[in-house]
């Protein structure tokens, strides 16, 4: 059978932790936690810089936000396996659901929120 990247990684990240025995300290809560710490490493990587600069970091900082990223997707993995989520189904619904709230004939140019269209 075809194993997909993210189920390659989903199944790496479980080895990893089983071997460690770090399933007692996973819990849902934990790893939104620990999700939400990756998450705030990555926003430092950008603070205090420009609109322009943060769309071309020097290779110090673009190599420090690929970590951040990685980290970030990894925590996310793991939580969505703990929660027993699929996260390419849940973005794939969160998609069209975003498209019916935001059509283009009114979000387009516009930052405003749906409920403001």
């Amino acid at each position: 059978t075809n194993v997909t990247a993210l189920e390659d990684l989903r199944e790496r990240l479980r080895a990893f932790a089983e071997a460690r025995e770090w399933g007692q300290f996973h819990s849902p809560k934990n790893l939104a936690m620990a999700l939400s710490a990756e998450a705030g490493e990555l926003l430092e990587v950008f603070q205090w810089l420009t609109e322009a600069q943060s769309r071309s970091l020097p290779p110090d900082a673009h190599a420090a936000a690929s970590e951040e990223v990685a980290d970030v997707l990894l925590y996310l993995i793991r939580l969505c396996d703990e929660l027993g989520i699929d996260p390419i189904a849940a973005a794939q619904r969160k998609l069209v659901a975003n498209a019916e709230k935001y059509p283009v004939d009114k979000a387009r140019g516009t930052s405003r929120k749906y409920t403001e269209l």
